[in-house]
């Protein structure tokens, strides 16, 4: 199994079967090293409705033929574009492509702006992955920090492994995040949603520092490009 960072929230996740990419936001992010057409998609998964999470998932949908999972009011639209969705919300859990792929909660706005024409898009989201391995992978979208993550996700779900924003102003920052690290307890976290824009800088290794002396969770600073395999 692969986790590949491509800058912000987007991840490429290869397992020997299938991929699946999340909220890949990839031709207009400064920090993505890597073009929509260079991947190859059997699922997407989307978190929310905005530009920087929605990014390129109809190009690539259309691409490859791919399933867009994703909120019930993102479905209705893109079905109207032809494409082959899966419409879900809090607490389902479907099977795609030899992936469990839960939807949970998360805290956000989600409006649909990457319209000309802003429109409603429902709640935002993250996504547990259960692999065909059993590993299982918390993406959290965008999000601060709520109790969820103590309880139903901890407690529930039991995520492996947790991708989780730390950048700030739009979602939680260094300080949140390292205490949801103590409330969820994986054993890997991968930092994201930070460094991509001036407003969301951040200090990753001060992160790492932190969750590492506070827990046994291990941090996975990647950059851009960079994968992290088991």
């Amino acid at each position: 199994m692969k986790i590949q960072w491509l800058g912000h929230s987007a991840f490429y996740i290869s397992t020997d079967n299938h991929n699946l990419v999340i909220d890949p936001f990839m031709r207009d992010n400064p920090s993505c090293p890597l073009d929509p057409e260079d991947l190859e998609v059997d699922v997407i998964c989307v978190t929310h409705g905005h530009n920087d999470h929605f990014g390129d998932t109809i190009e690539l949908a259309q691409k490859n033929k791919a399933l867009v999972v994703c909120n019930h009011e993102h479905s209705l639209y893109l079905t109207q574009l032809g494409l082959e969705t899966t419409g879900m919300n809090m607490g389902g859990t479907i099977e795609a492509a030899g992936i469990k792929i839960t939807m949970v909660n998360s805290i956000h706005s989600a409006d649909m702006d990457f319209l000309d024409n802003t429109r409603p898009g429902g709640s935002s989201c993250g996504y547990i992955l259960q692999l065909e391995n059993g590993r299982k992978i918390y993406h959290a979208g965008d999000t601060g920090i709520f109790g969820d993550m103590k309880t139903v996700i901890k407690d529930i779900y039991q995520p492996d492994i947790a991708l989780i924003p730390i950048g700030d102003r739009y979602t939680m920052g260094i300080r949140e995040a390292s205490i949801a690290a103590q409330w969820l307890e994986p054993e890997v976290i991968i930092p994201m949603h930070y460094n991509t824009f001036p407003p969301i800088e951040q200090d990753a290794h001060h992160f790492q520092e932190l969750v590492e002396k506070s827990t046994e969770t291990k941090v996975a600073v990647l950059k851009p490009g960079e994968t992290y395999q088991e």
